[in-house]
């Protein structure tokens, strides 16, 4: 795995320590102050970001920043939904996604998961596998994050997990989550993400959708949020 976050896909075996992972995430979201300034969505709540393909990246790079008053969802709840099984709590909001499976669960901090999308035709299915690590920082302002990279199950000795993944085209994504606590108990949440759909969507036609794409993912999740908490169950 390279000094730095990206696309390129990292066999197990291969899999940096945690603390270097989030070393890398952290980079990334430094680097987000200094990213080209886009499009606002979802009633100009959601800002977004975003960084040209650069030396060493795979693709270009998206970013999308909003914030959450408590009425909306508290740190605890955001990190409740997003630091604990991401992947299931996502297929509850995100209706690409059909189906999720945890590959192995490495430790309370770091787990593999394949996720199986589908999209309307002719856009064929999609398998994007990840490992997953997770930090919460208890210390004041708390924070909270996860880095997400995609994994490659190809090789020897990965046979049993391979057999886990979908049948579809192998999409591939990196991604760095934060929850950060600011006064009052307003909650930001930033991400940044790069990725490819693989196959052959042209990559113009896939970076353009990417700013309203992920924008989407945060009026989902609190329309979402917002049903299960009224019902007790959050």
């Amino acid at each position: 795995m390279s000094s730095q976050l990206s696309i390129d896909p990292v066999r197990p075996a291969g899999f940096l320590p945690e603390e270097t992972i989030l070393a890398l995430g952290r980079d990334v979201l430094e680097s987000t102050k200094t990213w080209k300034v886009g499009k606002t969505f979802a009633k100009g709540t959601v800002r977004t970001l975003s960084r040209a393909k650069g030396p060493g990246d795979g693709a270009p790079w998206h970013c999308r920043v909003s914030e959450h008053t408590k009425e909306d969802a508290t740190f605890d709840e955001f990190w409740s939904k997003i630091g604990t099984n991401k992947p299931e709590n996502e297929k509850e909001f995100i209706s690409a996604i059909k189906k999720v499976t945890l590959v192995k669960r490495i430790s309370d901090t770091q787990s593999i998961w394949t996720m199986y999308y589908t999209f309307p035709p002719p856009v064929s299915p999609r398998v994007f596998t990840v490992l997953q690590t997770i930090h919460l920082n208890e210390s004041s302002p708390r924070t909270a994050m996860i880095v997400s990279i995609p994994v490659d199950l190809s090789g020897p000795g990965d046979e049993e997990f391979a057999r886990l993944e979908e049948k579809g085209i192998k999409g591939r994504y990196v991604s760095v989550e934060r929850l950060l606590e600011l006064d009052d108990g307003i909650v930001e949440w930033r991400m940044a993400t790069s990725s490819t759909p693989g196959g052959s969507i042209p990559s113009f036609i896939a970076e353009g959708s990417m700013p309203a794409q992920i924008s989407a993912d945060v009026p989902h999740f609190l329309k979402w949020f917002h049903t299960i908490r009224n019902e007790g169950n959050a």
